[in-house]
């Protein structure tokens, strides 16, 4: 513990960022409707079994990573993200430090060049935790705390923002989960981690989103009502393996749902979900 301790002494920095390229010369009481752009944002729902790894490629052609799934798919995100033509990723973001979330992490953040790193202040004992640390320290960079408030990025028609975890005092380390919201235009995506109801119903902020990254592989400790009712998606994907020992996605969060989508995406039938926008109109591509 102490060297996991010291390591973090090291690397997290202050929380919090910046807002990036804002206009102040266009005025906030000016709203006008968003107009289809041939820039788009595409989303990528990686099939990594029972885990979760997410790729954004953004209308600004930044890039996003949000976890890195099990030890065992790190190469096949490399790859992933190389065949997309990238070499650099501008926002790493481990949700919490559970090794189906950043077990990956530390071999993909040695491939790439890397731009800036957002992690919730919990700590493991694990060595895939550590061995993440190690990494981020060897290659010079340093963690910005991943928390509600923070925003990634601001630009006129493109944000970031963080709306978890609210507190500092988690028993579950689910709950230390980054709730995170893209907004490109007029379309939105609402990625959760394996946020628990407790953490989720913490949150106050507008968490209305057009796709939800469901929770916590479709588990019934994370996806409720009250929380559906502020998000009102209109696409769900959850990541999940087939035939997991804990018997996700669970069948009552599936049939809650449907009482908000026709349109539910499960990674382990339809393989990777690519969902894309042009800041107005939505389109999804699966893999099977």
């Amino acid at each position: 513990m102490k060297k996991i301790f010291l390591i973090l002494l090291l690397l997290f920095g202050i929380s919090g960022c910046a807002k990036l390229n804002t206009d102040p010369s266009i005025s906030s009481d000016e709203e006008t409707p968003f107009v289809a752009s041939e820039k788009q944002l595409v989303a990528h729902f990686l099939d990594v079994g029972q885990a979760d790894a997410n790729v954004i490629e953004l209308p600004n052609g930044e890039l996003m990573l949000i976890d890195a799934g099990l030890s065992g798919s790190s190469e096949e995100i490399i790859q992933y993200i190389q065949d997309l033509g990238y070499d650099e990723i501008d926002y790493v973001v481990a949700t919490h430090p559970h090794a189906d979330h950043i077990g990956g992490m530390a071999e993909v953040i040695d491939a790439f060049k890397i731009g800036n790193i957002y992690m919730p202040r919990a700590v493991s004992t694990s060595k895939t935790y550590e061995n993440l640390l190690e990494v981020i320290q060897d290659k010079g960079l340093t963690i910005k705390t991943g928390k509600i408030g923070v925003k990634v990025l601001e630009e006129e028609e493109l944000s970031i923002e963080m709306f978890a975890p609210v507190g500092d005092d988690y028993s579950n380390l689910n709950n230390y989960s980054i709730v995170l919201k893209i907004t490109y235009g007029d379309v939105s995506f609402l990625y959760t981690g394996d946020a628990e109801e407790e953490n989720l119903e913490e949150i106050t902020g507008d968490i209305e989103a057009d796709v939800l990254k469901v929770g916590h592989h479709g588990s019934d400790t994370s996806t409720s009502k009250d929380f559906l009712e502020k998000v009102q998606p209109e696409y769900a994907i959850i990541s999940v393996g087939e035939g997991n020992s804990y018997g996700h996605p669970a069948s009552s969060t599936i049939e809650l749902l449907k009482e908000y989508t026709n349109h539910i995406y499960l990674t382990n039938e339809n393989g990777t979900v690519v969902v894309s926008t042009d800041g107005v109109n939505i389109d999804v591509e699966t893999e099977r």
